[in-house]
């Protein structure tokens, strides 16, 4: 079966916050994508990131290093929203929720669909 195509909408908030809402599966083909889009908001002066995973499908151990590189390459935070939770078991497990900021409303519905 053929991987869906991550695509990555990207909302611009406010001064320092933008949102990058990603539908489809973050893994080793996509996670360049989101790297650099997070890179580009970050040179453009946006600080704080949050990253929508309402429409993640999959998310491998690539999507996870991209994050990883994502919080590592920045000054702000990186927020997790509507993380489904195998994904939210995965950055518990890996110990990277405690790098990762999730809102309080991400972390109740992530309990909620699991």
């Amino acid at each position: 079966m053929p991987s869906q195509l991550l695509t990555i909408e990207v909302d611009r908030l406010d001064a320092g916050r933008a949102r990058l809402r990603l539908t489809g599966e973050l893994d080793y083909d996509s996670a360049p994508e989101l790297v650099a889009a997070a890179a580009e908001l970050r040179r453009d002066g946006y600080q704080e990131l949050l990253l929508d995973f309402g429409g993640v499908a999959l998310c491998d151990s690539s999507g996870l290093s991209a994050l990883v590189v994502i919080h590592r390459a920045g000054a702000g935070a990186v927020r997790l929203e509507h993380a489904k939770a195998q994904l939210r078991q995965l950055l518990d497990r890996t110990g990277l929720a405690e790098l990762l900021a999730g809102s309080p409303a991400a972390a109740e519905e992530s309990r909620e669909v699991g």
